[in-house]
Parts: C-alpha cells; sequence; structure tokens
C-alpha cells in the first residue's frame, strides 16, 4: 500500500514526521534511485526507498515503556537550549520512541512512551478521556482551596472539567484530571490559592507508577497495553 514518505520514514523509527518532510526537503530521501519531494508516496513492498543511501526497512515493532521521569528532564526527543530530555533516559531501549504526553520540567512521575501513533493519538486526544492522576504538595491554605479545585475552573478562557481532588495529608493532595492543559495542575492550584512544591504523576488510565526508581524505565506488560487500548 502507497503512504507518504514523511510516514514511513517515521514508521520505522528514524525520525519524526516532520523531521522527514525536512530530511525530503534536503534532498536526502530516495526513491527507487531517484530524490523524492515532499508530497511523494511509495510501497515498501515495491518500491526502494532510501535515507543518506541507507535503504529503510518495514515498520518497526511497537515498544511500550514506562519511565519514572525525574524533575530537571524536558519531555521531548530534543531541546534547542541544550536541557536533558527524557529521550536520554530510555536510550537503552534500543528504538525510536517519543513520550506521550507531557510532563513540565519540575515535574516527575509516570511518563509513557511509544513508537506506536494510534496509542498516542487514543491518550492524548480529549475525546478519550484519560484520567491522569497526580500527588501534589502544595502550601497554602488548602481547607480554603478545596472546593474551588473541585469545581469546574477555566485557563486561557477555557472550561475545564471538574477535577476528583482528595486531601491525603495536611499538605498532600491528589488531583485527578483527563485534560492535558500546559501546567494545567500547577496553574489550577494558583487559581485556588497554593503553591505547588512538588508534583508527580502516578496514574494514567489503568496504569500505575508502582515503585519504579525514579529516573529508572521498563516495558509495560501486555495487561496494560491492553488497559490502554480500552480506554
Amino acid at each position: 500500500m502507497e503512504e507518504r514518505l514523511q510516514k514511513l520514514l517515521s514508521a520505522a523509527g528514524l525520525c519524526s514526521r516532520r523531521t522527514a518532510e525536512e530530511y525530503i526537503e534536503a534532498g536526502r530521501v530516495t526513491v527507487n534511485g531517484r530524490a523524492a519531494k515532499l508530497g511523494d508516496k511509495a510501497d515498501l513492498g515495491r518500491d526502494t526507498v532510501a535515507l543518506d543511501g541507507t535503504e529503510i526497512g518495514p515498520a518497526a515493532e511497537p515498544v511500550y515503556l514506562m519511565l519514572n521521569k525525574p524533575r530537571g528532564y524536558v519531555t521531548t526527543l530534543a531541546d534547542e537550549q541544550g536541557r536533558k530530555t527524557v529521550a536520554e533516559l530510555v536510550s537503552g531501549c534500543g528504538v525510536r520512541v517519543w513520550p506521550v504526553g507531557r510532563l513540565d520540567l519540575d515535574s516527575e512521575g509516570l511518563l509513557i512512551l511509544t513508537n506506536d501513533g494510534a496509542l498516542t493519538h487514543r491518550l492524548i486526544h480529549p475525546s478519550h478521556e484519560v484520567d491522569k492522576q497526580y500527588l501534589v504538595m502544595v502550601a497554602g491554605d488548602v481547607e480554603a482551596a478545596l472546593p474551588i479545585l473541585s469545581r469546574p475552573m477555566e485557563l486561557d478562557g477555557i472550561a475545564l472539567a471538574p477535577a476528583k481532588v482528595d486531601r491525603l495529608g495536611p499538605n498532600v493532595l491528589s488531583v485527578t484530571i483527563h485534560e492535558g492543559r500546559n501546567r494545567q495542575v500547577r496553574r489550577m492550584c494558583g487559581q485556588a490559592g497554593l503553591t505547588v512544591k512538588a508534583l508527580r504523576r502516578v496514574r494514567e488510565g489503568g496504569v500505575q507508577l508502582g515503585g519504579l526508581k525514579l529516573g529508572q524505565w521498563r516495558h509495560l506488560t501486555e495487561e496494560e497495553i491492553s488497559a490502554l487500548y480500552s480506554l
């Protein structure tokens, strides 16, 4: 089946689709020995597609990882500012994977990485309403903040679904949301008069962080993968 070249390069685990477009524009991609152009398609069962003269193979086998992200790492594969990335932490997995969603620089906890585009879409698209649970250490008047956090709020003029908020200790909250707006939990806490001291994601859908050590990763189990696909 014919598919766009950038999709074939991405599926082979070589680069993102955006980067593949840059490779094509730079003349680094050929189809049957001829330089390709944006918009070209190919069928790997019939055509020879090469990047820098090296033939690409079929799509990589799907890989699913869980990382316990530490603070100080950006949730991206490369960073123009030279900051440490989560890609460095999972480089030993042997294939190119990308993070599903984000955890900001100062947050830690559960981050799923994969090379499966279908699962990525399922987990990040708002229509699927995938629950994400965070443990949040805060400073401020928690008693006054709880009713504010539990009712509908707005960020950037957009209404948010009510969060599920439980008080686990004097200054520790469990906050469960299913949107994924930029720094959402921190900004919600700020609107409620709280300062976030630490934030850790501990669950996404039916997948729990568990006892995975900070900075370590592991492959998801078949049961965990099935749970994510059933959302």
